[in-house]
Protein backbone atom coordinates (compact mmCIF):
# COMPACT_ATOMS: atom_id res chain seq x y z
CA UNK A 1 0.00 0.00 0.00
CA UNK A 2 1.27 3.59 0.70
CA UNK A 3 5.21 4.04 0.39
CA UNK A 4 7.27 3.65 3.30
CA UNK A 5 9.47 6.22 2.55
CA UNK A 6 7.18 9.12 1.87
CA UNK A 7 4.96 9.02 4.50
CA UNK A 8 3.76 9.54 7.97
CA UNK A 9 4.25 6.83 10.77
CA UNK A 10 0.33 6.33 10.38
CA UNK A 11 1.17 4.60 6.80
CA UNK A 12 3.65 3.06 7.45
CA UNK A 13 1.91 0.98 9.71
CA UNK A 14 -0.03 0.18 5.98
CA UNK A 15 3.15 -1.57 4.95
CA UNK A 16 4.28 -3.15 8.04
CA UNK A 17 1.03 -4.42 9.20
CA UNK A 18 -1.17 -4.73 5.69
CA UNK A 19 -3.52 -7.55 7.20
CA UNK A 20 -4.39 -6.06 10.65
CA UNK A 21 -4.40 -2.68 9.06
CA UNK A 22 -6.54 -3.38 5.90
CA UNK A 23 -9.48 -4.57 8.55
CA UNK A 24 -9.10 -1.48 10.07
CA UNK A 25 -9.01 0.41 7.29
CA UNK A 26 -12.37 -1.39 6.06
CA UNK A 27 -14.26 -0.70 9.53
CA UNK A 28 -13.47 2.43 9.81
CA UNK A 29 -14.34 3.43 6.22
CA UNK A 30 -17.88 1.45 6.04
CA UNK A 31 -18.62 2.98 8.99
CA UNK A 32 -17.98 6.69 7.71
CA UNK A 33 -19.50 5.58 4.15
CA UNK A 34 -22.93 4.09 5.82
CA UNK A 35 -23.44 7.82 6.98
CA UNK A 36 -23.85 8.98 3.21
CA UNK A 37 -24.82 5.97 0.95
CA UNK A 38 -27.66 3.35 1.31
CA UNK A 39 -26.54 1.39 -2.10
CA UNK A 40 -24.40 -1.68 -1.82
CA UNK A 41 -23.13 -0.29 -4.59
CA UNK A 42 -22.10 2.70 -3.20
CA UNK A 43 -20.69 0.91 -0.35
CA UNK A 44 -18.83 -1.56 -2.53
CA UNK A 45 -17.19 1.27 -4.74
CA UNK A 46 -16.61 3.68 -1.88
CA UNK A 47 -14.35 1.03 0.17
CA UNK A 48 -12.66 0.40 -3.15
CA UNK A 49 -11.79 3.92 -4.13
CA UNK A 50 -10.77 4.83 -0.20
CA UNK A 51 -8.16 1.81 -0.24
CA UNK A 52 -7.13 3.01 -4.07
CA UNK A 53 -6.26 6.13 -2.49
CA UNK A 54 -3.98 4.82 0.33
CA UNK A 55 -2.35 2.47 -2.34
CA UNK A 56 0.91 2.63 -3.23
CA UNK A 57 0.85 5.11 -6.59
CA UNK A 58 2.13 8.34 -7.75
CA UNK A 59 -0.69 9.04 -9.32
CA UNK A 60 -4.57 9.04 -7.54
CA UNK A 61 -6.79 9.67 -10.38
CA UNK A 62 -9.54 7.42 -11.74
CA UNK A 63 -8.05 4.97 -14.56
CA UNK A 64 -4.68 4.62 -12.26
CA UNK A 65 -6.31 3.61 -9.10
CA UNK A 66 -8.71 1.47 -10.77
CA UNK A 67 -5.57 -0.34 -12.39
CA UNK A 68 -4.08 -0.85 -8.86
CA UNK A 69 -7.24 -2.12 -7.61
CA UNK A 70 -6.73 -5.06 -10.28
CA UNK A 71 -10.36 -7.03 -11.38
CA UNK A 72 -12.11 -6.06 -7.81
CA UNK A 73 -12.93 -2.18 -9.68
CA UNK A 74 -14.74 -1.40 -12.53
CA UNK A 75 -13.93 1.36 -14.36
CA UNK A 76 -17.46 2.20 -15.65
CA UNK A 77 -19.39 1.78 -12.48
CA UNK A 78 -16.78 3.91 -10.34
CA UNK A 79 -17.13 6.70 -12.80
CA UNK A 80 -20.39 7.26 -12.48
CA UNK A 81 -20.20 6.68 -8.39
CA UNK A 82 -17.68 9.20 -8.69
CA UNK A 83 -18.92 11.78 -10.94
CA UNK A 84 -22.83 10.89 -10.95
CA UNK A 85 -24.03 8.76 -7.66
CA UNK A 86 -26.75 10.73 -5.88
CA UNK A 87 -24.72 10.37 -2.63
CA UNK A 88 -23.93 13.61 0.04
CA UNK A 89 -20.01 14.20 0.26
CA UNK A 90 -20.97 16.64 3.32
CA UNK A 91 -22.35 13.80 5.42
CA UNK A 92 -18.89 11.60 4.58
CA UNK A 93 -16.79 14.67 5.78
CA UNK A 94 -19.00 15.07 8.59
CA UNK A 95 -18.72 11.28 9.73
CA UNK A 96 -15.18 11.56 9.83
CA UNK A 97 -14.75 14.95 11.71
CA UNK A 98 -16.76 13.80 14.47
CA UNK A 99 -14.43 10.99 14.65
CA UNK A 100 -11.31 12.23 14.47
CA UNK A 101 -11.74 15.26 16.26
CA UNK A 102 -12.42 13.78 19.22
CA UNK A 103 -8.72 12.31 19.33
CA UNK A 104 -6.47 15.07 18.17
CA UNK A 105 -7.34 17.67 20.81
CA UNK A 106 -8.80 20.48 18.74
CA UNK A 107 -7.28 23.69 19.33
CA UNK A 108 -8.23 25.47 16.52
CA UNK A 109 -9.92 25.49 12.84
CA UNK A 110 -7.94 26.97 9.92
CA UNK A 111 -9.87 28.45 7.28
CA UNK A 112 -7.52 28.53 4.13
CA UNK A 113 -7.79 27.82 0.29
CA UNK A 114 -5.60 25.62 -2.28
CA UNK A 115 -5.19 25.58 -6.07
CA UNK A 116 -6.08 22.58 -8.10
CA UNK A 117 -3.83 23.08 -11.54
CA UNK A 118 -5.72 22.02 -14.43
CA UNK A 119 -5.17 21.72 -18.47
CA UNK A 120 -7.99 23.36 -20.12
CA UNK A 121 -11.06 24.87 -19.33
CA UNK A 122 -13.98 22.38 -18.87
CA UNK A 123 -13.49 21.70 -15.46
CA UNK A 124 -15.74 23.16 -13.42
CA UNK A 125 -14.22 27.01 -11.63
CA UNK A 126 -11.12 26.39 -13.64
CA UNK A 127 -9.60 29.85 -15.55
CA UNK A 128 -6.55 31.66 -14.81
CA UNK A 129 -6.59 33.08 -11.29
CA UNK A 130 -4.18 33.62 -8.78
CA UNK A 131 -3.23 30.86 -6.45
CA UNK A 132 -1.30 30.91 -3.53
CA UNK A 133 0.01 27.38 -3.81
CA UNK A 134 1.00 28.17 -7.52
CA UNK A 135 2.60 31.18 -5.80
CA UNK A 136 1.35 33.08 -9.43
CA UNK A 137 -1.70 33.41 -11.88
CA UNK A 138 -2.34 29.93 -13.63
CA UNK A 139 -4.78 27.98 -15.49
CA UNK A 140 -6.51 26.39 -11.90
CA UNK A 141 -9.46 25.63 -9.66
CA UNK A 142 -9.56 26.94 -6.06
CA UNK A 143 -10.75 25.06 -3.22
CA UNK A 144 -11.58 26.67 -0.14
CA UNK A 145 -11.44 24.84 3.30
CA UNK A 146 -11.56 24.13 6.81
CA UNK A 147 -9.85 22.10 9.28
CA UNK A 148 -9.22 21.61 13.06
CA UNK A 149 -6.05 21.16 14.08
CA UNK A 150 -4.72 19.77 17.31
CA UNK A 151 -2.01 18.61 19.24
CA UNK A 152 -2.12 14.91 17.88
CA UNK A 153 -3.04 15.61 14.32
CA UNK A 154 -5.59 17.53 11.90
CA UNK A 155 -9.04 16.70 10.06
CA UNK A 156 -11.13 19.01 7.43
CA UNK A 157 -13.89 19.90 8.24
CA UNK A 158 -15.28 21.45 5.01
CA UNK A 159 -14.37 21.69 1.28
CA UNK A 160 -15.74 23.88 -0.94
CA UNK A 161 -14.93 24.73 -4.96
CA UNK A 162 -14.73 28.31 -5.44
CA UNK A 163 -16.89 29.02 -8.95
CA UNK A 164 -15.44 32.52 -10.21
CA UNK A 165 -18.28 35.28 -11.73
CA UNK A 166 -17.06 34.17 -15.37
CA UNK A 167 -18.23 30.96 -14.64
CA UNK A 168 -21.51 31.81 -12.70
CA UNK A 169 -22.87 33.95 -15.95
CA UNK A 170 -22.07 31.17 -18.59
CA UNK A 171 -25.25 28.84 -19.15
CA UNK A 172 -23.36 26.29 -21.39
CA UNK A 173 -20.34 25.93 -19.25
CA UNK A 174 -22.58 25.10 -16.05
CA UNK A 175 -24.09 22.74 -18.03
CA UNK A 176 -21.39 20.91 -19.18
CA UNK A 177 -19.52 20.69 -15.81
CA UNK A 178 -22.92 19.81 -14.09
CA UNK A 179 -23.24 22.47 -11.64
CA UNK A 180 -25.94 22.98 -9.59
CA UNK A 181 -28.52 25.79 -10.31
CA UNK A 182 -29.12 26.60 -7.25
CA UNK A 183 -25.14 27.30 -6.62
CA UNK A 184 -24.36 31.10 -7.47
CA UNK A 185 -21.30 33.22 -6.96
CA UNK A 186 -20.02 33.66 -3.46
CA UNK A 187 -16.28 35.05 -2.49
CA UNK A 188 -13.68 32.84 -0.96
CA UNK A 189 -14.69 34.50 2.26
CA UNK A 190 -18.12 33.96 2.35
CA UNK A 191 -17.63 30.63 1.02
CA UNK A 192 -15.10 30.39 4.42
CA UNK A 193 -17.96 31.27 7.03
CA UNK A 194 -20.34 29.02 5.51
CA UNK A 195 -17.87 26.05 5.70
CA UNK A 196 -17.35 27.41 9.48
CA UNK A 197 -21.08 27.81 10.39
CA UNK A 198 -22.13 24.52 9.11
CA UNK A 199 -19.24 22.68 11.19
CA UNK A 200 -20.44 24.57 14.09
CA UNK A 201 -23.60 22.80 14.54
CA UNK A 202 -21.27 19.22 14.15
CA UNK A 203 -20.16 17.16 17.28
CA UNK A 204 -16.72 19.12 17.14
CA UNK A 205 -15.20 20.88 19.37
CA UNK A 206 -15.99 24.32 18.74
CA UNK A 207 -12.21 26.53 18.39
CA UNK A 208 -11.13 29.58 17.45
CA UNK A 209 -10.82 30.43 13.66
CA UNK A 210 -7.36 30.96 12.06
CA UNK A 211 -6.92 32.74 8.44
CA UNK A 212 -4.39 34.57 6.36
CA UNK A 213 -5.07 38.40 5.45
CA UNK A 214 -7.22 37.55 2.13
CA UNK A 215 -10.00 36.12 4.85
CA UNK A 216 -8.99 38.39 8.01
CA UNK A 217 -9.29 41.81 6.11
CA UNK A 218 -13.03 40.72 4.95
CA UNK A 219 -14.68 43.08 7.88
CA UNK A 220 -18.02 40.90 7.20
CA UNK A 221 -16.57 37.29 7.71
CA UNK A 222 -15.14 38.56 11.66
CA UNK A 223 -18.71 40.17 12.13
CA UNK A 224 -19.97 36.75 10.52
CA UNK A 225 -17.92 34.65 12.94
CA UNK A 226 -19.00 36.97 15.91
CA UNK A 227 -22.53 37.04 15.25
CA UNK A 228 -22.20 33.17 15.24
CA UNK A 229 -20.37 32.64 18.09
CA UNK A 230 -17.58 31.47 16.81
CA UNK A 231 -14.05 33.17 18.55
CA UNK A 232 -11.07 33.97 15.56
CA UNK A 233 -7.58 34.94 15.44
CA UNK A 234 -7.06 36.67 12.01
CA UNK A 235 -4.34 38.01 9.80
CA UNK A 236 -4.69 41.61 8.81
CA UNK A 237 -2.96 44.17 7.14
CA UNK A 238 -1.59 46.73 8.77
CA UNK A 239 -3.63 49.11 7.24
CA UNK A 240 -6.98 47.98 9.03
CA UNK A 241 -7.96 50.97 10.98
CA UNK A 242 -9.17 50.67 14.70
CA UNK A 243 -10.02 52.95 17.57
CA UNK A 244 -7.00 53.03 20.33
CA UNK A 245 -7.63 51.69 23.27
CA UNK A 246 -7.42 55.23 25.03
CA UNK A 247 -10.66 56.13 23.18
CA UNK A 248 -13.93 56.87 25.01
CA UNK A 249 -17.50 57.18 23.44
CA UNK A 250 -19.89 59.50 25.01
CA UNK A 251 -23.09 60.98 23.61
CA UNK A 252 -23.12 64.61 22.01
CA UNK A 253 -24.74 66.72 24.66
CA UNK A 254 -27.25 68.04 21.98
CA UNK A 255 -27.99 65.21 19.81
CA UNK A 256 -31.30 64.06 19.74
CA UNK A 257 -32.93 67.26 21.57
CA UNK A 258 -36.27 67.29 20.07
CA UNK A 259 -35.48 65.58 17.18
CA UNK A 260 -37.52 62.00 18.31
CA UNK A 261 -33.61 60.28 17.32
CA UNK A 262 -32.18 57.97 19.84
CA UNK A 263 -28.58 58.91 21.18
CA UNK A 264 -25.70 57.72 19.77
CA UNK A 265 -22.49 57.65 21.23
CA UNK A 266 -19.76 58.97 19.07
CA UNK A 267 -15.70 58.33 19.75
CA UNK A 268 -13.35 61.30 20.98
CA UNK A 269 -10.90 60.98 18.32
CA UNK A 270 -10.31 59.50 14.71
CA UNK A 271 -9.80 55.67 14.34
CA UNK A 272 -5.95 55.10 13.54
CA UNK A 273 -4.24 51.95 11.24
CA UNK A 274 -2.60 49.29 13.23
CA UNK A 275 0.48 50.10 12.01
CA UNK A 276 0.21 53.38 13.12
CA UNK A 277 -0.76 52.50 16.59
CA UNK A 278 1.73 49.47 17.36
CA UNK A 279 4.17 52.06 16.20
CA UNK A 280 3.16 54.71 18.27
CA UNK A 281 2.96 52.56 21.41
CA UNK A 282 6.69 51.46 20.65
CA UNK A 283 8.86 48.23 21.57
CA UNK A 284 8.41 49.02 25.32
CA UNK A 285 4.80 47.14 25.13
CA UNK A 286 6.59 44.21 23.65
CA UNK A 287 6.46 40.82 25.74
CA UNK A 288 8.49 37.90 24.85
CA UNK A 289 6.30 34.87 24.48
CA UNK A 290 6.88 31.27 24.17
CA UNK A 291 4.35 30.32 21.29
CA UNK A 292 5.64 26.56 20.12
CA UNK A 293 7.91 23.95 21.33
CA UNK A 294 11.04 23.94 18.65
CA UNK A 295 12.36 20.53 17.21
CA UNK A 296 14.50 20.37 20.17
CA UNK A 297 11.84 20.17 22.75
CA UNK A 298 12.86 23.70 23.69
CA UNK A 299 10.12 26.81 23.75
CA UNK A 300 10.19 29.06 20.53
CA UNK A 301 9.96 33.00 21.77
CA UNK A 302 9.15 35.83 19.50
CA UNK A 303 7.87 39.44 21.05
CA UNK A 304 4.40 40.23 20.79
CA UNK A 305 2.40 43.67 21.49
CA UNK A 306 -1.41 42.72 22.70
CA UNK A 307 -3.85 45.79 22.55
CA UNK A 308 -7.51 46.08 23.41
CA UNK A 309 -8.88 48.06 20.21
CA UNK A 310 -12.32 48.59 19.09
CA UNK A 311 -13.28 48.10 15.35
CA UNK A 312 -13.61 51.49 13.24
CA UNK A 313 -15.14 49.07 10.29
CA UNK A 314 -18.00 47.91 13.22
CA UNK A 315 -18.67 51.31 14.15
CA UNK A 316 -18.98 53.17 10.78
CA UNK A 317 -21.03 50.70 9.06
CA UNK A 318 -23.48 50.37 11.98
CA UNK A 319 -23.90 53.83 12.07
CA UNK A 320 -24.77 53.92 8.52
CA UNK A 321 -27.17 51.25 8.33
CA UNK A 322 -28.67 52.48 11.63
CA UNK A 323 -29.12 55.83 11.76
CA UNK A 324 -32.03 56.36 14.23
CA UNK A 325 -31.16 52.96 16.51
CA UNK A 326 -28.88 53.28 19.84
CA UNK A 327 -25.30 52.37 18.92
CA UNK A 328 -23.28 50.92 22.03
CA UNK A 329 -19.52 51.20 21.15
CA UNK A 330 -17.96 48.68 18.65
CA UNK A 331 -16.96 45.36 20.15
CA UNK A 332 -13.56 44.92 21.48
CA UNK A 333 -11.24 43.00 19.93
CA UNK A 334 -7.50 41.66 20.82
CA UNK A 335 -4.70 43.78 18.29
CA UNK A 336 -1.93 40.85 18.59
CA UNK A 337 1.72 42.23 16.71
CA UNK A 338 4.52 40.20 16.26
CA UNK A 339 7.49 42.06 16.34
CA UNK A 340 11.22 39.96 16.06
CA UNK A 341 13.51 40.93 17.90
CA UNK A 342 16.49 42.94 15.70
CA UNK A 343 13.70 43.75 13.05
CA UNK A 344 12.57 47.57 12.72
CA UNK A 345 8.85 47.30 12.68
CA UNK A 346 6.26 44.30 13.21
CA UNK A 347 6.06 41.18 10.74
CA UNK A 348 2.80 40.58 11.19
CA UNK A 349 -0.57 41.71 12.84
CA UNK A 350 -3.68 40.01 13.81
CA UNK A 351 -7.20 40.97 15.29
CA UNK A 352 -9.02 37.73 17.37
CA UNK A 353 -12.48 38.66 19.61
CA UNK A 354 -11.19 36.65 22.50
CA UNK A 355 -12.28 37.39 25.36
CA UNK A 356 -9.95 40.26 27.71
CA UNK A 357 -9.22 37.82 30.03
CA UNK A 358 -7.39 35.64 27.06
CA UNK A 359 -3.94 34.40 28.61
CA UNK A 360 -1.12 36.41 25.97
CA UNK A 361 0.65 32.81 25.89
CA UNK A 362 -2.90 31.40 24.03
CA UNK A 363 -3.11 34.53 21.80
CA UNK A 364 0.37 33.80 20.75
CA UNK A 365 0.00 30.35 19.98
CA UNK A 366 -3.27 30.44 18.24
CA UNK A 367 -1.73 33.35 16.18
CA UNK A 368 1.12 31.47 15.41
CA UNK A 369 -0.74 27.91 15.16
CA UNK A 370 -1.76 28.18 11.42
CA UNK A 371 1.49 26.58 9.82
CA UNK A 372 -0.35 23.67 10.68
CA UNK A 373 -2.68 24.11 7.49
CA UNK A 374 0.52 23.24 5.19
CA UNK A 375 1.07 19.72 6.54
CA UNK A 376 -2.56 18.86 5.88
CA UNK A 377 -2.52 20.00 2.28
CA UNK A 378 0.92 18.28 1.96
CA UNK A 379 0.02 14.96 2.83
CA UNK A 380 -3.88 15.54 1.45
CA UNK A 381 -1.79 16.29 -2.46
CA UNK A 382 1.04 14.76 -1.96
CA UNK A 383 0.14 11.33 -0.49
CA UNK A 384 -3.46 10.98 -1.07
CA UNK A 385 -4.12 12.63 -4.37
CA UNK A 386 -6.34 15.39 -3.39
CA UNK A 387 -5.76 17.46 -6.57
CA UNK A 388 -5.56 14.26 -8.72
CA UNK A 389 -9.01 14.53 -10.24
CA UNK A 390 -9.42 14.60 -13.67
CA UNK A 391 -13.02 14.70 -13.95
CA UNK A 392 -15.25 17.52 -15.04
CA UNK A 393 -18.08 16.54 -13.39
CA UNK A 394 -18.84 19.84 -10.21
CA UNK A 395 -20.40 16.51 -7.78
CA UNK A 396 -17.23 14.28 -9.28
CA UNK A 397 -14.73 17.25 -6.97
CA UNK A 398 -17.00 17.06 -4.14
CA UNK A 399 -17.40 12.82 -4.05
CA UNK A 400 -13.43 13.05 -4.49
CA UNK A 401 -12.41 15.38 -1.81
CA UNK A 402 -15.02 13.30 0.60
CA UNK A 403 -13.19 10.44 -0.41
CA UNK A 404 -10.11 12.01 0.32
CA UNK A 405 -10.78 13.03 3.55
CA UNK A 406 -11.90 9.53 4.64
CA UNK A 407 -8.73 8.14 3.94
CA UNK A 408 -7.11 11.29 5.42
CA UNK A 409 -8.96 10.31 8.80
CA UNK A 410 -8.12 6.95 8.57
CA UNK A 411 -4.35 7.62 8.37
CA UNK A 412 -4.40 10.31 11.21
CA UNK A 413 -6.36 7.70 13.54
CA UNK A 414 -3.83 5.16 12.32
CA UNK A 415 -0.75 7.53 13.82
CA UNK A 416 -2.05 7.80 17.45
CA UNK A 417 -2.20 3.97 17.76
CA UNK A 418 0.24 2.93 20.60
CA UNK A 419 3.14 1.39 18.64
Amino acid sequence: MVAVSEVTPGARDLVDRPSAVRERAEAFTAGVLAEAMNRPVQLVNGGLYVRGLLEEGPRKSLEPLVARLGGEADYQSMQQFLADSPWDPVLVVKAVAERVAAEIDVEAWVLDDTGFPKDGKDSPGVKRQYSGTLGKTGNCQIGVSVHAVGSKGTVPLGWELYLPEDWCVDEKRRKKAKVPQEVVFKTKPELGVELAERAAGWKVKKAPVLGDCAYGNNTELRDKLHAAGLQYVLSVSPETTVFAPETTFEVPSNEGKGSGRFLRPRPDREPESIGALVGRLGEKRLQSIAFRDGPDGRPVKSRFMFVRVRSAHHWRASVGRWANAHEIPPREEWLIAEWPKGHTEPSDYWLANLPASTNPGRLARLARLRWKIELDYKQLKGELGLDHYEGRSWLGWYHHTALVTTAHGFLTLERLRPP
